[in-house]
């Protein structure tokens, strides 16, 4: 091939809709010298087969942004590219069976109000009126998106490739790419069977062949990509006469109808319909060794397995009674990639250098136009516009073992449009990673979540204490565990709480030169030999990139403790800053912490370790506690007089006993979240993100603009200090009803939105519920009158001083 390309900026494996997106909006941000690599033609693998819904509806506010730029791509891009398409804005319905999914709904809606997207709660009868065919007397409401419609996946890539090609971009089909190399430079040689291309960059976004295609990446730090897929079915039925009357009547399709307490949608296809279910009793393919993969599936199908789903079929008969006046024409069932937790992998491929992945959609016409702008974004300006962890393929670390990713994707399958409660915990695919204390924490009456893998309490039952998974299904603060909540608050307040935190991550970083490729990184100052403090690392824009309690053991040794779920993301960020001759080693598994805090804490400990209990807050040393080695931290994430007890995984079960026997009292992760909020410490990616700078989150204590090194994000941190921030970081106290405010909430003043919450809990020291969050600049002011928005409903909230709620000069902290 005389054209073939040798040389190419970056190299894109996969011509779905997601790989031609992210070939396009590379050549809209002026990288036009890219090449994308098809094994077959484009859209042979999921895509071609996709519905093509393309909804913005979420309560993820990551994705609904994807998903909400994607409507708005495509809504210009025929006319834009110069290319026709089937793209029907019909609007969406989706019905609610229950109190609690009109509350989900209201939630969305609220987001989506933010967002721009005009979403109404409509009561049944007015959705009867504009979809006649509907039956609505077991419905408590209906929400509607006008944003909501269908496009055809076909015509939406190639009109993505054209305009793609037109700005210079190469497409090679019927090319499979065969393997990389990469060099010592970081650059990347792509092998074909037309040759060899060498680029700068590589993506990975082959779909379900997205794992086979990761394999290539292990000998580069890469990982065994965490995916399963699944079999996908929909039918399409006759035409039908009546749907036909309607659409000539009213100029355009019926609404999408999503009956998600069923879990179906239903769609108007020409003049029939096509009926996409859900179902629970789901099937996942090319899992077993009597099902392999095989080398390609382009453009085929797997046959008709209707039994599946007939009782979705039947509940859908029932709610449009027209359905069963029609035959069924077609079946459609190919399969669909799935991550653990259902959503996308975008961004940076863990542990390697110069390699993204953009792969795994289950909605990928859906997101795929808003995923071409995340990759190109990550690609070329190394940050998005909008923080991405919730798709971020750093968040999962090495848990994910292929048993998880299958009974995960199962799981979730199953459960497409269930509600994601507060206190609901998933059952699939537990007790991957285990404290040395798990079993004792489980004694006492511990009721486990997941955390990065790890099994954590999140709080303790009493005998006869309702832990069912029943129990947990509601948006409000109430249940079983609200008084034990509160006891262990209490716990904590008078006397002496030990909690067991397993998976802090926790990295040794240590080689002349530590110190100043630190100071270069970090925001503000390290702490003196002996002492611990919090450091902030900041992207380019001065935004909040991750938060880490930086423990300095020697001139040049420290230890970088942070969130479980952080591992794979920070540690890519140490490594990348470190100098040769500096290493870092991840020892997360290798150690267990107990938070041991309280009043009390000293009059515990000191019966049991040889450590100076007299040191100061932020203070740590090398002691003995029950007998065995530990190093105890002047810290607490509660506000109380606290340690943290970090010791080797085999010597925690000793040090546990002694600390409990000793009286402390148990407590999790749900009364540690309420004594933090207290406190008004942040909590990565929640209120630590990178939607918001340092400045705007209130850390400026923690940046050191006279320091001579130039760490990222300093020039742009200064320009803001200049400037002055737009938004500020607030503490509410809010007059709350049953619920508290979860992520992404609205704040208002009167009837303009003014702020979003970033997290909310009740304080049981306080005696009220709290919220965490970003307002307008000027409206940061004490006792300024606000309200914050819960499932719909307004409450009163007021701004306080910027000042802990509990403890305000840290008096218990320090004592």
């Amino acid at each position: 091939m005389s054209d073939f390309p040798t040389k190419a900026r970056v190299v894109i494996i996969g011509g779905g809709v997601v790989g031609t997106s992210s070939l396009y909006h590379l050549a809209k941000k002026g990288w036009t010298d890219c090449v994308l690599l098809e094994k077959n033609e484009l859209t042979a693998g999921s895509t071609w087969h996709a519905a093509g819904n393309v909804p913005t509806f979420s309560t993820s506010w990551a994705i609904m942004n994807m998903q909400r730029y994607s409507t708005e791509l495509y809504s210009r891009l025929a006319d834009e590219v110069d290319y026709p398409m089937n793209y029907h804005v019909s609007g969406s319905i989706r019905l609610a069976h229950s109190k609690e999914r009109m509350q989900e709904f209201e939630r969305a809606m609220s987001m989506g109000r933010y967002q721009g997207i005009p979403m109404e709660m409509w009561t049944p009868e007015e959705a009867k009126e504009r979809y006649p065919f509907l039956e609505i007397h077991d419905l408590e409401c209906v929400l509607y998106d006008p944003t909501d419609g269908d496009i055809d996946p076909a015509q939406l890539t190639q009109a993505l490739a054209k305009g793609a090609r037109d700005m210079g971009q190469k497409i090679i089909r019927f090319c499979p790419a065969t393997g990389v190399t990469q060099h010592k430079d970081g650059t990347w040689t792509v092998h074909t069977d037309k040759g060899d291309i060498a680029c700068d960059y590589v993506v990975n976004a082959a779909g379900y062949y997205a794992q086979r295609v990761g394999e290539w990446f292990k000998p580069f730090g890469g990982r065994t990509v965490p995916a399963m897929v699944m079999s996908h079915q929909y039918l399409l039925t006759d035409e039908i006469p009546e749907v036909e009357a309607w659409s000539k009547e009213h100029g355009g399709k019926l609404p999408l109808l999503r009956d998600v307490d069923v879990s179906y949608y239903l769609r108007q296809e020409k003049n029939g319909f096509n009926l996409g279910p859900y179902e629970p009793n789901c099937k996942g393919h090319w899992m077993t060794e009597d099902d392999p993969m095989p080398e390609d599936f382009s453009f085929q199908l797997w046959n008709d397995d209707l039994d599946r789903i007939e009782d979705i079929v039947t509940d859908a008969m029932e709610r449009v009674p027209l359905m069963a006046t029609s035959g069924v024409g077609r079946v459609i069932n190919g399969p669909i990639p799935y991550a653990p937790d259902g959503l996308p992998l975008i961004g940076p491929m863990p542990g390697v250098q110069n390699a993204f992945e953009a792969h795994s959609f289950t909605f990928g016409i859906a997101q795929g136009g808003g995923a071409g702008k995340v990759l190109a974004e990550w690609i070329v300006d190394g940050a998005t516009e909008w923080d991405m962890w919730a798709v971020d393929p750093r968040r999962y670390t090495d848990y994910t073992d292929q048993d998880y990713c299958n009974q995960k994707g199962m799981e979730v399958y199953g459960n497409e449009y269930a509600m994601h409660f507060p206190h609901h915990e998933w059952p699939a695919a537990r007790d991957k990673k285990l404290s040395p204390v798990h079993d004792k924490v489980k004694e006492l009456g511990g009721v486990m979540g997941v955390y990065n893998g790890w099994e954590r309490a999140n709080w303790f039952a009493k005998p006869g204490d309702d832990t069912s998974l029943e129990a947990t299904h509601t948006w409000g603060r109430s249940g079983p565990w609200e008084q034990r909540i509160k006891e262990e608050c209490e716990a904590v307040r008078d006397h002496c709480g030990v909690l067991d935190l397993p998976g802090f991550s926790r990295f040794m970083v240590r080689g002349d030169g530590a110190a100043e490729a630190l100071r270069g990184l970090v925001t503000g100052g390290l702490p003196k030999v002996g002492r611990i403090n919090l450091v902030y690392i900041a992207d380019d824009r001065g935004r909040i990139l991750t938060e880490m309690s930086c423990m300095r053991l020697g001139e040049d040794e420290f230890v970088m403790i942070t969130a479980a779920t952080a591992q794979w993301h920070d540690r890519d960020i140490l490594v990348a800053a470190m100098p040769a001759g500096v290493s870092v080693e991840d020892v997360t598994t290798t150690r267990d912490t107990l938070i041991v805090t309280g009043p009390k804490s000293r009059d515990i400990l000191s019966g049991l370790t040889d450590a100076d209990l007299s040191l100061g807050w932020l203070t740590h040393q090398a002691a003995t506690v029950a007998g065995q080695p530990a190093y105890l931290i002047r810290v607490s994430f509660a506000g109380e007089l606290g340690w943290e007890v970090h010791a080797l995984n085999a010597d925690m079960p000793a040090i546990y006993d002694a600390i409990h026997n000793a009286g402390a009292t148990p407590f999790g992760m749900y009364a540690l979240n309420s004594l933090r909020i207290e406190k008004g410490y942040r909590a990565w990616k929640g209120d630590l993100s990178t939607d918001y700078s340092l400045l705007e989150g209130g850390l400026e204590r923690f940046v050191k603009l006279d320091k001579p090194q130039d760490f990222p994000g300093k020039a742009a941190i200064l320009n803001e200090k200049q400037q002055g921030v737009k938004k500020a970081f607030v503490t509410l106290t809010v007059e709350a009803g049953d619920c508290d405010a979860p992520y992404m909430s609205c704040i208002w003043q009167g009837d303009q939105i003014v702020g979003e919450t970033t997290s909310g809990a009740w304080g049981y020291r306080v005696g009220k519920s709290i919220a965490l969050g970003m307002v307008k600049a000027e409206l940061a002011n004490p006792g300024t009158a606000l309200e914050v928005e819960i499932y719909g409903q307004k409450f009163p909230a007021v701004v306080q001083k910027d000042e802990p709620l509990w403890d305000p000069a840290n008096e218990r902290l320090r004592a």
